[in-house]
């Protein structure tokens, strides 16, 4: 199939898609906060008229950094994000943050506080915050926050900031869709090697100490620590490997030091062609992560698996069909 034949066309827009996808390219905030409220609505339709906005946005999108932040609770990350992002303002950037909040297993509500938490950068008109429900998404990321990313680099913005939930081994998804992941540590939460998945912390860019003006010298063991710890793991990157900066959100010190070190990590990869590759893969993951999801939907929607998954489901908990056996009877529905 050529690309003038893609399944999504974007002169299919309507009208008022089109008038959307012309505020969003002029970089207002109103058109942008439309569009990506439309990506994650559930409504079929909606969903299709998302899929074409994407469309005619994606060949404006791709010019922005993309950094995913995660730590544990406490560490700061609200506090650090609006210093970074002020500080990048003062400098001529654009910055979109993308906050994701947790949503309650028993209500389904979510609090979304991030854009009280960071008053003074909300108020800038050249930062964009939107926070959103996890609606159980696992990962510390909501559903559309990939899509809600493409959109922001289409509206202009220079730097997107994806601040995650919390820490845990499922906070690897984040890294999945950024191009520099970093992690936010303590100096005084106790023994945080042990508290940390291995997981997240190999795959983790950079590691921030925040809150360094609290115990200096709890700061510098710590950062030997995870120093010595990053330095017995293999790297995520051949052309990379992480530093461990110490710095004080609050009062505003050290933000020049952790620019200066995403800086040098574009610089590191890009030559090498690892920056493109790495978005590359992420694309491709995206991908089929959506076909595993749609075909879980369609497995649930096909009429003879609705019909017979009630008793097979039964069958299973009373000990009388294995679970092997039952999905396999599942999945044969769909070959007919």
């Amino acid at each position: 199939m050529k690309l003038d034949e893609a399944p999504v066309k974007a002169n299919l827009l309507s009208d008022a898609d089109r008038q959307l996808v012309d505020g969003v390219l002029a970089g207002q905030r109103r058109s942008l906060a439309k569009a990506i409220t439309l990506i994650e609505s559930t409504r079929a339709d909606h969903q299709q008229r998302a899929q074409q906005v994407l469309t005619a946005l994606l060949p404006k999108t791709g010019g922005a950094i993309r950094i995913g932040i995660s730590g544990v609770p406490g560490a700061g990350k609200s506090t650090f994000i609006e210093a970074l992002g002020v500080w990048l303002i003062e400098r001529g950037k654009k910055l979109a943050v993308l906050a994701v909040d947790p949503s309650s297993s028993v209500s389904g509500g979510s609090i979304l506080g991030d854009k009280t938490r960071m008053e003074q950068l909300s108020q800038r008109e050249e930062a964009f915050i939107r926070p959103s429900p996890s609606a159980g998404s696992l990962g510390g990321v909501a559903e559309k926050t990939r899509e809600a990313m493409l959109l922001c680099e289409a509206a202009g913005y220079d730097v997107i900031i994806i601040e995650t939930v919390g820490v845990g081994q499922s906070e690897t998804t984040v890294a999945g869709m950024v191009d520099m992941f970093c992690l936010l540590q303590l100096p005084n939460a106790g023994d945080d090697l042990q508290a940390i998945k291995k997981g997240i912390v190999e795959i983790a860019d950079m590691v921030v100490i925040n809150k360094a003006d609290i115990d200096k010298q709890a700061t510098a063991v710590v950062r030997a620590q995870w120093r010595n710890a990053l330095h017995m793991l293999r790297p995520a990157s051949p052309n990379w490997a992480p530093p461990v900066i110490a710095l004080s959100a609050l009062h505003k010190q050290g933000i020049a030091d952790f620019w200066g070190e995403v800086e040098k990590y574009q610089a590191a990869l890009k030559p090498t062609g690892e920056f493109a590759a790495k978005r590359q893969h992420q694309s491709l993951a995206w991908m089929w992560q959506l076909i595993d999801a749609g075909l879980r939907q369609h497995f649930r929607l096909h009429p003879r698996v609705q019909e017979n998954l009630p008793a097979l489901t039964r069958s299973v908990e009373a000990g009388y069909t294995t679970p092997a056996a039952a999905a396999y009877a599942l999945l044969d529905y769909l070959k007919h």
